[in-house]
C-alpha cells in the first residue's frame, strides 16, 4: 500500500459536468491505513486540500490551487443482524446506487427511494441526500470517520451528532474540515414499508406488472424509470443533477404566493414552513431548455443546468446566478444551490 501524488493532475473525468479543472497535486486514497502517511505528506501540510468523491456535486470555477484527494475507500459488510432489522456499512468510496441496489437485493429494505442518486456512499451524509419523500438521515445510524485534527483516529458520529437538515449536515459546516467520511452504517428493514405518495412514483408503479402489490424492488425500478425519463446521463450531458436546492419558505408566504400562481406545486415542510418546487419556479421563469454558449437548463427538467461540451465552469456558475435574480424578481425567493462551487 501505498500512495502516488501527481502534479498539475487533469481533473474533468472526475467531476460530473466535466468541466476542464486541474489540481497542484492530486492523489487517490484506497486503503484507510495509508492515511496517515497522507496527513504527514507535503502537499497535504501546505493546502488547500479538497477531498473529492464521485465527483457529481461540484462545480469547478477555477483549478484547485492545493491537493485533491480522491476517496477511492471500498467495502460492504453485515455488522449486525437483528432480525427484522440489519445494520450494514459500506465505504464511502462505493458507488451510491451500486450500494442501494446490492441491499435490496440481500432483502434489506429503506434506500429503494434514493436509487439512481450519482455519487458515492461517503457523500450521502454530507449532502442529506433525498429524493421522492426520503432522504438519507431516515435510515443512518452511525458515521464512521477520520478525525484530521486529531492523527486520524477514527471516530463513529451518531445521526445526531451529524446535525442533519435539508440537504445540511454538520459535515457542510464546522465539521467539513474536520472530519473525514471513510464509511456509513445503515439500519434497514427486512420488512417493506414503502413510500410511494410523493411525485409520480404511484403513477409509474401503477403501469408496471406487480401493481396493486409493488415490493421495495418495483419502487426502485420506478425511481430508476422516472429519472432516467428527466434527467440526463451525465456520461452524456455534463451535469450534477438537481443545481438549487427546493427552497423552504413560511407557511404564510407559500399561501401568498399559491394565491397569485395557483398551479404552485408546494409540500408541508413542519415547523410552519412549506416547500416550494424550485424546478416550477424556474420553468415558469422562462429558463427551461435555455441555453448560453455551452451552458444551459436542461430541456427536460429545468432544476438540472448543464454542459452541452466546452462550457466553463465560471459560465455555468453565471447562468445559475441569472436564474436567482430573475427567480427572486418574480417569486420574491432566493434559491440556494446544491453543489459545493470551487
Amino acid at each position: 500500500m501505498s500512495l502516488t501524488f501527481l502534479d498539475n493532475a487533469p481533473l474533468k473525468t472526475l467531476n460530473t459536468f466535466g468541466l476542464d479543472a486541474r489540481a497542484a497535486h492530486f492523489c487517490r486514497l484506497e486503503h484507510q491505513d495509508d492515511l496517515p502517511a497522507l496527513l504527514d505528506s507535503e502537499p497535504y501540510r501546505q493546502g488547500p486540500v479538497l477531498w473529492l468523491g464521485g465527483g457529481s456535486n461540484l462545480l469547478f470555477t477555477r483549478d484547485h490551487p492545493g491537493l485533491v484527494v480522491q476517496v477511492a475507500l471500498s467495502g460492504r459488510r453485515l455488522i449486525a443482524d437483528q432480525g427484522d432489522s440489519v445494520v450494514v456499512e459500506a465505504a464511502a468510496g462505493e458507488n451510491w446506487h451500486q450500494w442501494v441496489q446490492y441491499t435490496l437485493a440481500q432483502g434489506w429494505f429503506g434506500l429503494e427511494n434514493l436509487s439512481l442518486i450519482p455519487g458515492s456512499v461517503g457523500a450521502c451524509p454530507v449532502q442529506n441526500i433525498g429524493a421522492y419523500g426520503v432522504e438519507v438521515k431516515d435510515t443512518l445510524c452511525e458515521v464512521i470517520c477520520a478525525d484530521l485534527a486529531d492523527s486520524g483516529r477514527l471516530v463513529s458520529l451518531s445521526n445526531a451528532d451529524c446535525a442533519f437538515g435539508y440537504r445540511d449536515s454538520l459535515f457542510k459546516h464546522e465539521g467539513g474540515q474536520r472530519y473525514l467520511v471513510c464509511a456509513v452504517r445503515f439500519r434497514l428493514s427486512r420488512t417493506p414499508s414503502l413510500k410511494t405518495g410523493y411525485g409520480d412514483i404511484e403513477r409509474e408503479l401503477q403501469s408496471m406488472p406487480s401493481w396493486p402489490a409493488p415490493t421495495p424492488l418495483d419502487v426502485s425500478q420506478a425511481v430508476v424509470n422516472i429519472r432516467s425519463a428527466k434527467l440526463p446521463d451525465p456520461r452524456k450531458l455534463g451535469n450534477a443533477g438537481s443545481f438549487f436546492k427546493n427552497p423552504v419558505v413560511p407557511q404564510a408566504d407559500a399561501d401568498a404566493l399559491a394565491a397569485r400562481y395557483p398551479a404552485l406545486p408546494r409540500y408541508p415542510a413542519g415547523n410552519g414552513q412549506c416547500k416550494l418546487a424550485a424546478g416550477w419556479l424556474i420553468e415558469q421563469s422562462g429558463f427551461k431548455g435555455f441555453r448560453q454558449g455551452d451552458a444551459g437548463v436542461h430541456e427536460r427538467q429545468a432544476l438540472v443546468l448543464v454542459n452541452h461540451g466546452s462550457a466553463s465552469g465560471r459560465e455555468i456558475r453565471a447562468l445559475a446566478q441569472a436564474i436567482q435574480d430573475e427567480v427572486e424578481r418574480r417569486f420574491g425567493v432566493r434559491l440556494a444551490p446544491e453543489p459545493v462551487i470551487i
